[in-house]
């Protein structure tokens, strides 16, 4: 089950970055754009405030996520504005969207499309015709993606990792940007299929969508049950989102800060020999290489909005949760004790201070 919002006409993108191909830092138009983006992102937040009340962390982590090409899996319960908030990025960035229902009966098929047998009347011959799946657009929202069987779930592996689809014989790009939004109740396991771990791995936040506060509650009561139909502007296209991700690519990053990334992937291993007591019995496995990658990106994406052209060891930190809480797995001692990932981070971030990444990477040198 699906449906579609078409792209709308054409329209200048609210920022133009120059073309910097072939220039190593950053420069002075490296600046100018970086200030372009942060000016952007504020903008997105005030036009993502005229449907979105509150959810603001969660907001600055999806933006984030697709600066850095990643795709994010939305975890809460029914009724938190998941779809509407993905629905109204794709309107504020001006990207085409497709929503996918997932639903126990669903096919791969469905999502990627099928060859359909066709006949030319006028010659008799018979050929076959690639029918493009939902799966064709730039931004995916793969609503309660759970609830699907994992012959299905794997159909988006490949357009998450390589951004193609392989039907037969042959293989098809997909647009870009391309991201896959899913969201997934926490809470209703029964007729459910939980994620694959390698799955998971290819989100690259998992982000929890919270209730909101009681003030919050209020302005949504208000706001969806009188006539109020917001209209958001159409800030950026295709274009410049690739552009914007280029740019967040080019940011630089200081050797203690990947040092800092680095201590904090590695010491959710237990088998690490460096790895904290409370790891080793508490978590069965711990996050690989791409959690390291995801931290040094999401840092990157973030300074950027929040106006600055350097990484800090405050940015890793700010993402760790996100990066990290779907990549590690619990022993069912710490779950029967209560302990979630989420409090194990919140821990490792405590134990391992900012200053140790570079101390630790001289001591490598």
């Amino acid at each position: 089950m699906t449906d579609s919002t078409p792209l709308g006409t054409p329209i200048s993108p609210l920022i133009k970055p120059p073309s910097m191909a072939g220039r190593a830092g950053v420069t002075g138009s490296d600046l100018q754009a970086v200030e372009e983006l942060a000016r952007a992102y504020r903008s997105m937040c005030e036009q993502l405030g005229k449907v979105i009340v509150g959810q603001h962390e969660v907001v600055e982590q999806v933006v984030t996520a697709m600066f850095c090409q990643g795709h994010v899996l939305l975890v809460g319960v029914p009724g938190l504005a998941k779809t509407l908030l993905v629905k109204t990025i794709s309107d504020v960035m001006n990207l085409p969207f497709k929503r996918v229902q997932f639903t126990p009966d669903l096919m791969p098929s469905d999502i990627t499309g099928t060859d359909v047998l066709e006949e030319d009347h006028t010659t008799g011959r018979r050929s076959f015709r690639f029918v493009r799946g939902p799966i064709f657009a730039s931004m995916i929202l793969a609503d309660e993606i759970n609830r699907t069987p994992p012959k299905t779930q794997a159909a988006l592996l490949e357009a998450m990792q390589e951004h193609r689809v392989t039907a037969g014989e042959h293989t098809y790009e997909l647009p870009e940007p391309f991201f896959v939004l899913a969201t997934q109740n926490p809470i209703e396991q029964e007729g459910t299929y939980p994620l694959p771990e390698a799955q998971l791995d290819r989100f690259m936040f998992m982000t929890v969508v919270n209730y909101p506060t009681a003030d919050e509650e209020v302005q949504i009561m208000k706001q969806a049950t009188t006539n109020y139909r917001p209209a958001v502007n159409k800030l950026l296209d295709a274009a410049a989102v690739i552009q914007l991700q280029q740019i967040v690519r080019r940011v630089p990053v200081a050797d203690h800060v990947y040092a800092y990334a680095r201590d904090l992937v590695r010491a959710t291993r237990p088998h690490e020999k460096d790895a904290p007591a409370f790891i080793r019995e508490s978590i069965q496995w711990g996050a690989g290489p791409r959690a390291g990658i995801y931290l040094i990106m999401a840092g990157k994406a973030r300074s950027i909005l929040h106006g600055r052209v350097h990484v800090t060891t405050e940015d890793i930190a700010q993402m760790a949760h996100p990066v990290l809480r779907h990549r590690i797995l619990t022993t069912f001692s710490a779950e029967a004790a209560g302990l979630s990932s989420d409090k194990i981070i919140d821990r490792l971030l405590r134990e391992i201070p900012r200053s140790q990444g570079a101390s630790s990477l001289a001591a490598t040198v």
